[in-house]
């Protein structure tokens, strides 16, 4: 019971690595609060489901300030929420560009500036930011995913300080996952998948499990010393 008596906040929580965090940060104890745009599905025991579209900063606040007023402090935020509109540069629109700039990195800073600072008067917390392998080597077809998830490890580095600055234990850390058997990697034919598991070191792709496991040491007291950093949870992955 890692978790034991937390409150944790997971945007993008109503499927793949998201829902796998909340079974698993639910099981070690913490109240968890899934935040989606899509409607919800059956919660587990102590969780509860909230709509939530974090490109609106003003729905962020409201979010911010019910949930603070139902749990009194919020010890845990995990930003996975995101998306992908992929595309060569050269055919990429403004829609597909703006769209994951809005979703994967002003998302974030539109719940972060809110639930930061929240933490830094509480006490401490711990921050976790879903990045990508593709935002540590780049990909094709991926410039404005990539960029955003580059952006989120310079966002997390910039709270890591900001937040703590006043001697608050408030960590602030980046999880880089690689090719994760998601619902969207199960659309993508076999021959593909088994190309994407022969690049990495361990000889296969990863589950939604793996990731849940690295966000909850990183929620944990367990990472007390840790923040400011990257994991990479990618097998050995190079793009």
């Amino acid at each position: 019971m890692r978790l034991q008596g937390k409150t944790a906040v997971i945007t993008g929580g109503g499927r793949g690595l998201g829902e796998a965090m909340a079974k698993l940060f639910t099981e070690n104890g913490a109240r968890v609060i899934t935040c989606d745009m899509a409607e919800s599905r059956s919660g587990y025991e102590n969780e509860e489901f909230y709509q939530l579209n974090v490109t609106d900063p003003q729905a962020c606040k409201a979010f911010t300030e019910y949930a603070v007023e139902r749990y009194r402090k919020i010890d845990i935020l995990v930003n996975n929420a995101g998306i992908t509109k992929d595309g060569m540069t050269r055919k990429m629109t403004d829609e597909m560009w703006n769209a994951v700039i809005a979703v994967n990195l002003t998302g974030i800073f539109n719940l972060t500036r809110f639930i930061g600072p929240h933490m830094e008067d509480s006490g401490g917390g711990s921050i976790i930011l879903i990045s990508s392998v593709v935002g540590e080597y780049g990909n094709i077809g991926q410039v404005n995913y990539a960029a955003t998830k580059a952006g989120v490890i310079g966002m997390a580095k910039s709270w890591a300080k900001e937040f703590a600055r006043k001697g608050v234990p408030v960590r602030c850390n980046v999880i880089a996952p690689g090719y994760i058997m998601t619902d969207i990697l199960k659309t993508v034919p076999q021959e593909l998948l088994d190309k994407f598991a022969a690049a990495t070191m361990l000889g296969r792709l990863g589950q939604p499990e793996e990731i849940a496991q690295a966000a909850l040491f990183l929620a944990s007291d367990d990472a007390s010393y840790i923040t400011g950093t990257v994991l990479s949870v990618n097998g050995g992955m190079r793009l």
